[in-house]
């Protein structure tokens, strides 16, 4: 057992890792089994195509909101505080969530409130936690690092979490909310047992809030391969998420899913995560990380195409496994290299940046798709996250290139 742990976290990334990867883990478990629940609940609750890409916009709208202010904190205060805190908080509401359910008193609109305040609880609790990694393990195992801690989260948030969420839906709408507040609760304790080195002392750090969000920006705009990171995850976030937003129905309209199916529809993305997980290091030596990323932009371009074309749940099914080994590799190109590039102390307020730009793009295109399938039909949002992502890949093509240079 000793040497299997070894193998899966080496014992030079320190213990303090090791409680950070097991809270992480946890934490993502819970998720996970929420990502395919959520949806689910307001789904049941209602059958109005624009409350349920509401949702969507709820779990999208608080990091834009308070993103930047949640980056400052990360630069100023405890780290891990505040994950427990924040967590702390999501696991109180989630309680009451259970309580609702089990009363049989929740509306719509309870729901939308909850999923909106979780989502607040995590903005802050995942902006502090990205920071953490870099404090703990030397920079050439960055890689390393983040690979398990990504893999967690494809695993346990992706793949095994949103079939669980919709089985213990299926059994009762109340089991995966009691589930997720479980091990949001246990991932607090997990992360206390771990010691931070101390972050630059406060003198080192702009006076005011405004000044401090100011020192992140810049420091962004004048960095070109995080940039360029933060501009295309923002475009690309706008067309997926007209998209993304009106899955569940989708799923159910398009491809003739039920709960069950939709969670094993949405763990194919994962499993293409693990597949991408596999061929990450190999595609790192051997292809720019330039053209890498344009790789990607042209897959998720034919990505809602062809799930605006296909009515098959199989076909769909692979789409979506291709889908989720470029999401993977996407996603850990952008963290390494920004984790890589970005000083401690401004590690949160430039994660800040990419929350916003990443959930800027999501909160826009999720009402788009919410008004394009009320009005016209569930494909029409993809075909709209198509059409736009064609556009953009014209546009972006020749800056992608600059990220080579992280």
């Amino acid at each position: 057992m000793n040497r299997l742990v070894e193998v899966a976290v080496p014992e030079r990334l320190g213990r303090g890792y090791r409680w950070l990867l097991a809270s992480s883990w946890t934490s993502n478990l819970g998720d996970g089994i929420a990502l395919a629940a959520g949806p689910l609940l307001v789904a049941s609750l209602t059958d109005n195509a624009f409350l349920v890409s509401l949702a969507a916009l709820l779990r999208w709208a608080p990091p834009l909101v308070f993103g930047l202010y949640a980056g400052v904190l990360s630069d100023r205060l405890d780290r891990r505080r505040i994950v427990m805190a924040a967590d702390g908080l999501r696991a109180v509401v989630l309680v009451a969530l259970v309580a609702l359910l089990v009363t049989g008193h929740l509306p719509v609109a309870g729901a939308l409130v909850a999923i909106g305040l979780l989502t607040v609880g995590e903005v802050f609790a995942d902006n502090a936690a990205a920071t953490i990694a870099p404090m703990l393990v030397q920079r050439d195992d960055l890689v390393l690092a983040n690979a398990r801690l990504q893999a967690g989260y494809i695993t346990l948030n992706n793949l095994v979490g949103p079939p669980l969420g919709a089985l213990l839906f299926a059994a009762g709408h109340v089991w995966p909310f009691a589930a997720e507040s479980l091990l949001v609760a246990a991932g607090v304790v997990l992360v206390s047992r771990m010691a931070l080195p101390a972050v630059p002392a406060a003198s080192d750090r702009p006076a005011g809030v405004r000044h401090a969000v100011v020192e992140g920006l810049r420091w962004t705009a004048g960095h070109a391969a995080v940039r360029t990171l933060s501009l295309t995850i923002l475009i690309f976030n706008f067309t997926f998420g007209a998209a993304w937003s009106v899955l569940v129905l989708y799923a159910q309209q398009r491809l003739g899913l039920g709960p069950t199916g939709f969670g094993l529809f949405t763990m194919l993305g994962a499993v293409g995560g693990l597949a991408g997980t596999g061929m990450y290091g190999w595609l790192t030596r051997h292809v720019s990380l330039g053209n890498i990323m344009r790789a990607g932009l042209i897959i998720e371009t034919l990505t809602h195409l062809s799930l605006a074309l296909t009515t098959s749940a199989w076909l769909a099914g692979g789409i979506m496994f291709v889908f989720g080994a470029h999401a993977f590799i996407w996603g850990t190109t952008s963290l390494t290299v920004r984790q890589r590039a970005v000083p401690t102390h401004l590690q949160g307020r430039v994660g800040s940046v990419n929350t916003i730009s990443t959930f800027g793009g999501l909160v826009v295109g999720s009402l788009i798709g919410g008004v394009l399938a009320t009005q016209i039909g569930v494909t029409a949002p993809f075909w709209f996250a198509f059409g736009g992502s064609a556009v953009f890949v014209v546009l972006l093509w020749r800056s992608l290139t600059r990220i080579a240079h992280g």
